[in-house]
């Protein structure tokens, strides 16, 4: 696999030692590619934004997205600051991620919700009081698939109808980031402020660091990755400027965040979550905070929580490594759609959606991919062996019936 792709602004011994360390050493199944590499940020240009505000904003999305919008509407409950200043709120709501489904349930589109922070939860610019709403609506930020930017705008315009809520495109203004990496987030406790943290400071220690690290002039700021924690953080900045921290991280090619994302066995967008087909429970995409199966209806719904109820899930999506006979990894040889099969009994054991380099994502049939005695290959290419990998954050419930014969690397 390609090594990493490091910003040129980095010492070349950094940078020619990720590149090495990356590019040459084997990874047994318990270690990753970024094993050692430290904090990462990259500038998601697959990653659209998208402006809702208006009265009617919160109830317009409740009836169409698969996560409970309402809660943008309670007091913010997670402290991001020891300081309150005029640019970082004491208290911000934390992003939601967010699917757009068919009426039969299937998946359209992914979305993360941000609620910037309004001026009340700040001080004015004096420094001296709370700023005033002055009657402002509610707005919210959507990071979305790039792809398809101007098909979701015109299907949630569709909907729209009477609702008094504006949405607008605001790519040009807005643009979406990722820190990732090891240990980025399990160093830090959850009372802890993470980009101070990140790059030694505190609130106690140095007022002027711990603000300018956390938020930029308009109050957006970094946040942990709604779907999971190991992902890293996730943040909407302003286009012209360049996010808090980066600095002190290693800014790469957003092609890494795809392989820390892959490793990790989380799908995101359109394309690897296939539109208007995928089942999202088969996605993992409940186990990711993306559906409430607690708020009212919304479009979808139906075959949503039948699934859900019932329980029975035979397909999952799962990380993949293709590699060959000697168990060495193989670049470039594997396409998605391919199909799996378990070369022992000639069984079709699932398909690959997503493939970037020796790494990928499947979705596959649970009897055949996590039996200790399956052989899983590449249909058409019989050289190429296919390891499937059990991610850490699985629930024990989806895999209990197959653990007695599972060998897959966790």
């Amino acid at each position: 696999m390609q090594g990493l792709k490091p910003s040129l602004r980095f010492p070349k011994s950094i940078t020619y030692y990720c590149y090495v360390t990356l590019a040459r050493r084997h990874f047994s199944a318990h270690q990753t590619r970024f094993d050692h590499v430290g904090p990462m940020a990259s500038l998601l240009k697959s990653r659209s934004v998208v402006r809702f505000r208006g009265p009617d904003t919160i109830k317009f999305l409740q009836g169409l997205l698969t996560n409970n919008v309402q809660r943008f509407c309670e007091s913010p409950g997670d402290v991001t600051s020891n300081l309150v200043t005029p640019n970082v709120p004491f208290m911000s709501a934390s992003p939601m991620y967010a699917l757009m489904l068919t009426p039969q349930g299937r998946f359209l589109y992914d979305l993360f919700l941000y609620r910037p922070a309004r001026p009340s939860e700040k001080l004015d610019r004096t420094g001296s009081a709370p700023g005033e709403d002055l009657g402002r609506p509610l707005e919210l930020l959507a990071d979305v698939d790039a792809t398809v930017l101007d098909e979701l705008l015109e299907r949630f315009n569709k909907y729209r109808l009477r609702a008094d809520v504006v949405i607008e495109n605001v790519a040009e203004e807005f643009s979406c980031w990722q820190r990732y990496g090891e240990n980025l987030t399990e160093k830090l406790s959850s009372a802890d402020e993470p980009e101070a943290a990140s790059v030694g400071w505190g609130g106690a220690n140095d007022p002027a660091g711990t603000s300018s690290s956390h938020g930029n002039n308009v109050g957006l700021q970094w946040f942990k990755d709604p779907r999971l924690d190991s992902l890293g953080f996730r943040g909407i900045f302003p286009s012209n400027t360049t996010p808090p921290l980066v600095e002190a991280a290693k800014e790469t090619d957003e092609e890494n965040y795809h392989l820390w994302r892959l490793e990790k066995g989380v799908a995101e967008g359109s394309t690897e979550i296939p539109k208007g087909d995928a089942v999202p429970l088969e996605y993992n995409l409940a186990c990711l905070n993306a559906i409430s199966f607690d708020k009212g209806c919304y479009v979808g719904q139906e075959l949503i929580a039948r699934t859900h109820h019932r329980g029975v899930i035979r397909k999952r999506l799962l990380p993949l490594k293709f590699l060959d006979g000697s168990g060495k990894e193989m670049e470039q040889k594997v396409a998605p759609a391919s199909e799996v099969i378990n070369a022992l009994t000639g069984k079709k054991a699932g398909t690959v959606t997503t493939a970037l380099g020796c790494r990928g994502l499947g979705l596959l049939r649970l009897e055949e991919a996590l039996k200790r005695s399956s052989k899983l290959t590449i249909q058409g290419q019989e050289d190429v062996k296919v390891e499937a990998i059990r991610p850490e954050w699985w629930p024990t419930e989806w895999f209990q019936e197959y653990q007695q014969d599972s060998a897959v690397a966790y």
